[in-house]
């Protein structure tokens, strides 16, 4: 029965423990009282002027230095270089991923609603079908510089052929691609 009630009470690692995250706790207060304002005018400033992802970045880096409390809280009056330094790679962060991800989230309000995939799928068909009925050279001058965007320089290289026999493919390409979509349809004659 003893040895029951023994593993009940607290042990004094416990304690230690509880008292540690009590400590850290408070050190994260401290944080958003003497730095918070500091940090977010330092990382909004940065984010040229988003407050609100000033005020997310003024959270993580109190998350991270809640993590790391008990290494930051025998520092002293060092830590606001840490601080710092935190905050400013989570913007470096920031605009790293909208270089990966630039396109931000719309208000169903603001989007087009008369767009209709429907017809764009059909056109796309249309010129793949109208392609089949090109010569292989014009296919292949069209695919480079209008599929994969290459310039007349780098299709000229790839093709081995001169850059003025490039454009010229690419104007009667373009031209045979466009009387392919007429006796389609798609085109208006």
């Amino acid at each position: 029965m003893e040895t029951g009630t023994a593993t009940l009470a607290p042990t004094r690692a416990h304690a230690r423990h509880v008292a540690s995250d009590i400590d850290c706790d408070a050190f994260v207060r401290d944080i958003y009282e003497q730095y918070g304002p500091l940090l977010v005018r330092y990382a909004a400033r940065l984010l040229d002027g988003d407050w609100h992802r000033a005020e997310d970045v003024l959270q993580e880096t109190a998350a991270r230095a809640w993590k790391h409390a008990r290494f930051l809280s025998a520092r002293g009056e060092h830590i606001r270089p840490w601080l710092f330094t935190v905050a400013r790679n989570l913007v470096i962060d920031h605009h790293r991923a909208r270089r990966v991800r630039p396109l931000d989230l719309m208000p169903v309000e603001d989007l087009d609603t008369s767009w209709d995939g429907t017809e764009s799928t059909i056109t796309s068909h249309a010129v793949l079908e109208a392609m089949g009925e090109l010569k292989e050279q014009h296919r292949t001058v069209i695919r480079l510089m209008y599929y994969l965007e290459c310039s007349v320089a780098q299709a000229a290289e790839h093709l081995g052929i001169p850059p003025g026999t490039v454009k010229s493919r690419a104007f009667y390409a373009v031209r045979a691609l466009r009387k392919a979509l007429e006796r389609q349809g798609v085109l208006g004659m």
